[in-house]
């Protein structure tokens, strides 16, 4: 039991690494929270700084939700890939989700960045490809296909959320009939909820008809301060 304890505070602590912030902070002397949305995340860091920096706090971040839940090969839980009912506890999916999930908060409320963090996407996204690649997959398609259209980063994230819990409840469960344990889909609509609540400025704005479109730019949009003798 306290392995599990400190594996899911380990997991918080990774996601509390916050990528944009540091990045920012390290290479262009530029504290992101104080520009654009004001949010330590990948979208914002590529409006304010371009997207040479945004690649790799998208990818770090993405990265630290996919890590957080292989901590769980530092336990002695196996997997059950096909559970005899879809209803039945799968503890190693459970455990899973447990770590996922607290890396999500850690990136979300950094406790190495006064709790202001980012709005989880990318993390998120890493998780569900540790823990589901093939929803992951999908999910990331309609991620891809919704931006093309819109250019809106910030409804294309609550598109793509909300199809996750469709894709795994309707698609898997009930038409493939892969018996996904009951854990899984819960987490599939926690995790739905945890982005749209995320984004209900940019819900807001999106309705104000004020939410920014996305601009790939090679340049920062603000003028970076002198680094001189730092």
């Amino acid at each position: 039991m306290l392995l599990y304890i400190a594996l899911i505070i380990a997991a918080y602590l990774l996601g509390s690494v916050s990528n944009a912030l540091w990045i920012g902070k390290l290479f262009y002397n530029v504290d992101v929270r104080e520009h654009g949305s004001k949010n330590a995340g990948a979208t914002n860091i590529l409006r304010v700084l371009g997207w040479k920096a945004a690649a790799p706090v998208f990818i770090l971040d993405f990265a630290k939700g996919v890590a957080a839940v292989c901590l769980i090969l530092l336990t002695s839980l196996e997997k059950n890939p096909v559970p005899p009912d879809r209803f039945m506890s799968n503890t190693f999916v459970s455990f899973q989700i447990a770590l996922g999930i607290a890396a999500v908060l850690g990136h979300i409320f950094p406790v190495f960045a006064s709790f202001k963090g980012g709005k989880g996407v990318a993390t998120i996204a890493g998780v569900i490809l540790a823990i589901f690649p093939a929803a992951m997959l999908i999910v990331l398609g309609i991620f891809a296909i919704s931006l093309l259209i819109t250019r809106y980063v910030s409804l294309s994230s609550i598109i793509a959320a909300i199809s996750f819990p469709l894709i795994v409840i309707v698609v898997f469960d009930v038409l493939i009939d892969t018996y996904e344990p009951l854990t899984l889909e819960i987490f599939s609509v926690l995790a739905m909820a945890m982005i749209v609540i995320t984004h209900r400025n940019n819900i807001k704005r999106l309705r104000n008809g004020t939410e920014q479109k996305i601009v790939i730019r090679k340049n920062p949009s603000i003028e970076l301060p002198d680094r001189k003798g730092c």
